[in-house]
């Protein structure tokens, strides 16, 4: 029997694609066209200021402290040309206090100043705690809570920039400079390790920034944060009786009036606000000039295959012209239409 002679193909044959086999797809065309799409300056920017587990890095946050004690310095080096009117605001403040009979830091002092052992308690607390505490639940909030970690630290930053201006702005002499009115310096009078009011310490710190108290602005911030992360019922409780406890010792140990103790609640209030509206308009704002968060727009890629997609490519699903299921790229980033069939993908670093 004869075997029939196979058909050869003519070159015009083989430069001619079939009609029966089925047309590449928009995932094989567009992974020929394009590469890996590039990333918006947001996005490059955002892996800068990230770390791969999501944490804030190091170096930015060394950067921040650096900052913050550099305006502190700056503020302090002008400290003893501002004496007399820290000292005239001093007892402005004691005497307004004094008119609404809300004057409770010389009976506190005084109290204090007679019991020894308790006085190198506070005073001890006054030095230490207000350090130990903030930066020990700052530290917690960067390993456990990368994703908390951010908003509640700005928050932090807004505090003491909030009060560093206030202490430009409104110099005020701490109760135990009032010598003439009766206060006791009771963290001198004890000798408590690490005593900032003299010796070479007392250079290093502001003496006249009493206004506001930033051991009641850090203690409001450090309960915020135990309210918002913690659900146990201890924990709350230790919170909320924190800042009170801190404000009975920077009361009776003569370093504030009961009017900074105010003013430090009141600017971790602000602080707290300006950084929820903040959060408010850069999230709305955001979404409309990059479409989805920029640090996603380099997880984009074709659900069919891994290829990744083109940047600014209509790319239908369907018959040629059929744009009724189609996704358009812009920016890196994938709009999509009407269908719904074709989901984003998730990111890794989503993860608290």
């Amino acid at each position: 029997m004869a075997t029939p002679q196979q058909h050869q193909l003519t070159p015009l044959e083989q430069a001619t694609p079939d009609q029966h086999q089925p047309a590449a797809g928009p995932s094989a065309a567009l992974e020929s066209l394009a590469g890996p799409p590039m990333p918006s300056r947001s996005t490059r920017l955002w892996r800068v200021l990230t770390r791969a587990d999501g944490r804030a890095p190091v170096w930015l946050e060394v950067l921040v402290v650096i900052w913050l004690l550099w305006l502190y310095d700056t503020i302090n080096n002008l400290a003893p040309l501002r004496r007399l009117a820290a000292l005239h605001n001093a007892a402005s403040v004691l005497a307004f206090e004094r008119s609404l009979n809300l004057a409770p830091e010389l009976a506190l002092d005084r109290w204090v100043a007679a019991h020894a052992t308790l006085g190198l308690a506070v005073s001890y607390y006054y030095v230490f705690a207000h350090f130990f505490v903030t930066f020990g639940l700052l530290g917690w909030l960067w390993w456990n809570k990368p994703k908390l970690y951010r908003p509640l630290r700005t928050q932090l930053v807004l505090i003491n920039v909030i009060g560093l201006a206030i202490f430009w702005c409104f110099p005020v002499a701490p109760p135990r400079m009032l010598a003439g009115d009766g206060f006791t310096d009771i963290v001198a009078a004890t000798n408590a390790v690490g005593d900032f009011h003299k010796g070479g310490l007392a250079t290093v710190a502001n003496q006249y920034a009493a206004m506001p108290s930033l051991h009641i602005a850090w203690a409001s911030w450090c309960t915020l944060v135990v309210w918002r992360v913690f659900s146990n019922r201890i924990a709350r409780t230790v919170a909320i009786v924190y800042p009170f406890v801190t404000a009975f010792v920077v009361l009776s140990t003569g370093n504030h009036f009961l009017l900074d103790v105010v003013a430090g609640a009141a600017t971790t209030a602000a602080a707290v606000a300006i950084e929820l509206a903040a959060g408010r308009w850069i999230g709305p704002y955001r979404r409309r000039r990059y479409g989805l968060a920029a640090w996603r727009a380099s997880l984009v890629r074709d659900p069919a295959t891994t290829a990744p997609l083109a940047t600014g490519v209509l790319a239908t699903s369907g018959a040629a012209g059929d744009t009724s299921e189609s996704t358009f790229l812009e920016n890196g980033h994938r709009r999509i239409g009407m269908d719904r069939r074709a989901p984003l993908p998730t990111s890794p670093r989503s993860t608290e």
